[in-house]
């Protein structure tokens, strides 16, 4: 095709975007859709827990409280720990820093249930020997990390993860045959994302699409 046809079949193809409500340079949320309803991440995060609920059993470990193992591990736990930096929620058992070692007993759990934590710790490698170490054999990591996000430095956010890098991560570690990686997100679920439009005021079949290219959450199951 001759390039000036080329040229001519591009400016008709051309669609100008409408920005509409998305056209501000400010957020509808700056809390990821709290204020608004359910944030997009969190449902792609128990999506993710709903598909291998069956692994939360027997002695557990979550960070901050231990909403999702109780949820999901029900009756099947034996023992429900958390892990915290303070000992200020009386729900924590276990105060400590994930990247230092012996902050975990060793070869103590079943499972462990890690959604949203891994990104403010700044020695992440670390972490995840940490979290290698405290699992039993045939034990089994269930883990959920921010692709795209709103940073907040106040907070100390160090880190988003590829698949890529999950994949090289924690395979390293827990070997590449023991690890699946996946991705919950497209263009559509990140730009709603990163506005802070909540879950309640978006089609839920527009999140299901995945494309791995605008990762929302990334996913990580890991067996010991």
């Amino acid at each position: 095709m001759p390039r000036s046809l080329m040229d001519r079949v591009k400016r008709r193809l051309r669609i100008s975007p409408s920005f509409g409500d998305l056209g501000n340079t400010k957020p509808f949320s700056t809390i990821y859709g709290y204020d608004r309803g359910t944030p997009i991440d969190r449902y792609y995060i128990e999506n993710f827990l709903t598909a291998h609920a069956s692994d939360v059993c027997g002695r557990t470990l979550e960070i901050g409280d231990d909403t999702y193992t109780s949820r999901f591990g029900g009756t099947r736990t034996t023992q429900r720990d958390v892990l915290h930096l303070n000992s200020l929620n009386p729900a924590v058992t276990i105060v400590g820093d994930l990247s230092k070692r012996g902050t975990l007993p060793a070869s103590a759990f079943d499972c462990l249930v890690i959604t949203q934590t891994l990104y403010f710790v700044y020695d992440i490698r670390a972490a995840v020997d940490e979290l290698y170490g405290s699992l039993k054999s045939g034990g089994i990591l269930l883990l959920t990390t921010p692709g795209i996000f709103a940073r907040d430095e106040e907070y100390g956010w160090f880190w988003s993860l590829t698949t890529a890098l999950a994949r090289r991560l924690f395979g390293d570690v827990f070997g590449a045959d023991n690890v699946e990686v996946g991705a919950y997100g497209n263009v559509f679920a990140a730009t709603a994302f990163l506005q802070g439009i909540a879950l309640e005021e978006v089609p839920r079949h527009k999140l299901d699409v995945v494309d791995e290219a605008f990762p929302v959450v990334v996913t990580v199951r890991a067996r010991k």
